[in-house]
């Protein structure tokens, strides 16, 4: 008698548990997985600057700046991709007077942007060092670190969303008796969480990079499949 009122108790347990569809024949369930990488390579900008009463000294400054820059990074300069070596810009800034009846100061401010991207984590130090030496200016965050082969990784993560998916179909069409069939329909999200903080960002200090934290991409999946 017992195990008969057993059974009876579990079947209205078990579909209140499942998605409604699951009765008539389908069942929808998500999908996710994770994979974890540490970056490779970096994208970089420096930007040097300098100010002036005259636009003439404040370019010839930042021409100096950019000639120091380049002949610092010749050791490296075949091995920087994309590199972008922008012309000098001119505008000007006013600075308030302390006197009511004087008229602001205005100065010329030249800068001058140079940005490329390194495959070889190993020359990110050296590079800040001669940035930091010249008095650049730059931002160093997460962001600006990623890894050569991202797509793969992307593909990794979505084919163990499809496959936890499947898996998690097969557990519940087990547990009815039934088996895991076609997918009717599925929808796909692929995109990657934020990157975990590896460092404090820096702006032309003497910092140094130590070491570039693990990132996580995760793909998501939500899929309908047949009971058969």
């Amino acid at each position: 008698m017992f195990p008969t009122v057993h059974r009876y108790l579990l079947v209205p347990a078990a579909a209140a548990l499942l998605p409604l569809g699951a009765v008539a024949g389908e069942v929808s369930l998500s999908g996710q997985a994770s994979v974890k990488y540490t970056p490779d390579s970096a994208r970089l900008q420096f930007t040097a600057s300098a100010e002036h009463n005259l636009p003439e000294t404040a370019t010839r400054r930042v021409n100096e700046q950019m000639e120091q820059w380049r002949d610092g990074i010749s050791d490296y300069r075949d091995q920087l991709s994309a590199y972008s070596d922008a012309s000098v810009q001119l505008y000007s800034r006013s600075i308030p007077s302390q006197q009511r009846d004087q008229e602001p100061q205005k100065l010329a401010v030249a800068s001058q942007t140079v940005s490329f991207t390194i495959a070889d984590l190993s020359l990110l130090n050296p590079l800040l060092e001669q940035a930091q030496a010249l008095g650049m200016d730059y931002n160093l965050g997460p962001h600006q670190f990623f890894h050569s082969n991202e797509s793969s990784l992307r593909k990794q993560a979505l084919a163990g969303a499809i496959a936890d998916a499947r898996a998690r179909c097969d557990f519940v069409a087990n547990e009815l008796d039934r088996h895991c069939g076609e997918v009717i329909s599925i929808n796909i999200n692929d995109g990657h969480q934020p990157p975990v903080p590896m460092m404090a960002e820096m702006r032309a200090s003497s910092d140094t990079v130590s070491e570039v934290g693990p990132r996580e991409l995760t793909a998501r999946v939500s899929a309908t499949f047949e009971l058969e």
